[in-house]
């Protein structure tokens, strides 16, 4: 018989890419991540390792039993949904991730309806990037992330997940009050081609991808003076005159600030998308189906009520 625990291991190990980064993220040592993966080897009876340089890699071997235990991991999940129903337990924990602005946009009020629906669920609430969502899922660090989607993630046809979209903002332009856009009816991306911008660091998080692509596909480069990941830094940089930027829709700047937001009227105005990720075949598991149908609610309410600072 094989541990399902330790085809888990190896899931993760080639999700992240190594034995340490897999260890981290599954609260062990590298060693015993290594002891896991030597003993599936003799269960399955092949050399999941290979030396590759001073580390190693997975081997062909390693990467058809990744095939099958996809499988595996989807009927399991289901498996617990029907097993947790017949034993007509309440719902239990529930762990939500979320890159920064989701959290203030739709994880925290989604959360908050549901320990009121729910008294006796206990969720969990972390603050995740895109590039860290799916291995947190993968290794049931998170039953639920909320992200944007990059070049990076998986395909939506990873058969190690599910991804379902969840809304669609258009982004904004921020200007220093009193600049020459504000109140001007119709501005386009372009019209801030030449002013100096504020962006967060390169891989720092998802709205640095965001933001150039937008710049690109309105014709100009970004001229980057400074670098902000915060939505209230870059808006208190922006009030004091020292660029421009872009922000979400629903994403709240703090008063005070001298920021103001231009709406832009280009038809291809940037958007910023979130989507919703669980383990394939999870959501079937009330906690989990609990939790994405609270953030579709608060998903619609952001949508019909959008901030205005």
């Amino acid at each position: 018989m094989i541990d399902l625990r330790r085809v888990q291991v190896l899931r993760v190990v080639d999700q992240v890419g190594t034995v340490t980064a897999a260890a981290r993220l599954l609260h062990l040592t590298p060693s015993a991540v290594s002891q896991q993966l030597r003993t599936l080897a003799r269960d399955v009876g092949v050399d999941l390792l290979v030396p590759d340089g001073r580390g190693v890699r997975l081997s062909p071997a390693a990467h058809a039993l990744l095939r099958h235990a996809d499988e595996i991991a989807e009927r399991w999940e289901n498996a617990r949904a029907e097993l947790l129903d017949e034993a007509d337990q309440p719902p239990g924990a529930l762990a939500v991730g979320g890159i920064p602005s989701s959290l203030d946009m739709v994880v925290a009020p989604a959360v908050a309806d549901l320990t009121r629906s729910e008294p006796r669920m206990r969720v969990r609430i972390s603050e995740v990037e895109t590039t860290d969502a799916f291995e947190h899922v993968l290794s049931g660090e998170l039953d639920v992330a909320v992200f944007v989607p990059n070049r990076d993630c998986p395909p939506t046809d990873d058969p190690r997940f599910e991804q379902d979209h969840l809304l669609e903002v258009p982004q904004d332009l921020l200007v220093p009050a009193g600049h020459p856009l504000v109140g001007e009816p119709d501005v386009t991306l372009d019209r801030a081609a030449h002013e100096p911008w504020i962006l967060p660091a390169p891989d720092s998080c998802d709205q640095h991808e965001l933001a150039l692509l937008a710049c690109t596909q309105a014709g100009f480069r970004p001229t980057v003076a400074h670098e902000a990941r915060e939505w209230a830094a870059t808006a208190a940089l922006v009030g004091h005159g020292l660029g421009v930027a872009l922000v979400p829709r629903l994403v709240r700047i703090p008063e005070g600030l001298n920021a103001v937001r231009v709406p832009l009227a280009d038809p291809a105005a940037p958007r910023r998308r979130l989507l919703t990720c669980i383990r394939r075949g999870s959501g079937s598991q009330r906690a989990i189906g609990l939790g994405l149908s609270a953030l579709a609610a608060a998903a619609g309410r952001a949508v019909a009520e959008p901030v205005t600072t």
